[in-house]
């Protein structure tokens, strides 16, 4: 095998390698447990709620963070420092959320209480009305790009970054 030979299957390699590489890079980063994230929101003053009282994330009834993306929690965290909200999460890994890429599951998603009038005035004051979901819930856009859909006793927040 002659030089150029060589350096053409070492450039090859390299590439591929690199490929890999920014392949994996670009899956996000996630807690692994649910004591993980909990404990840096609950650092970061956000509390959490389940009607099952659990952190199970094979429950339904439940409120989980495990494998939660660290850009979903970090993006609560920053609504809450934004708006100046108490936040309540209500949901978050657990299963029994509709599935996709952003979904619940795959650690995208939070869904945080209505029941505390700033944030709905904060969310409905704040973002961009952004049209109604396919069941009828109003959808709200954040200037950062995350998307708030009114379900009633809840937002659900679809977390594409870390911000508000």
């Amino acid at each position: 095998m002659g030089l150029l030979s060589a350096r053409t299957l070492i450039t090859a390699a390299a590439s591929v390698l690199l490929v890999a590489g920014s392949a994996q890079a670009a899956a996000p980063a996630k807690y692994a447990t649910h004591a993980e994230a909990a404990a840096v929101l609950k650092k970061a003053g956000v509390t959490s709620t389940s009607s099952g009282n659990c952190s199970d994330w094979n429950k339904k009834s439940c409120t989980s963070f495990t494998r939660i993306n660290k850009a979903s929690v970090a993006g609560v965290i920053a609504f809450k420092k934004a708006s100046g909200c108490k936040v309540i999460i209500t949901g978050g890994t657990e299963v029994g959320h509709a599935s996709g890429t952003y979904s619940h599951r795959n650690g995208y998603k939070t869904d945080i209480s209505t029941k505390v009038a700033c944030v709905n005035t904060y969310i409905t004051h704040k973002f961009a009305k952004a049209g109604k979901r396919s069941d009828g819930a109003a959808l709200y856009k954040s200037p950062a790009g995350n998307v708030y859909a009114n379900e009633g006793s809840h937002w659900d927040i679809t977390h594409y970054n870390s911000k508000a």
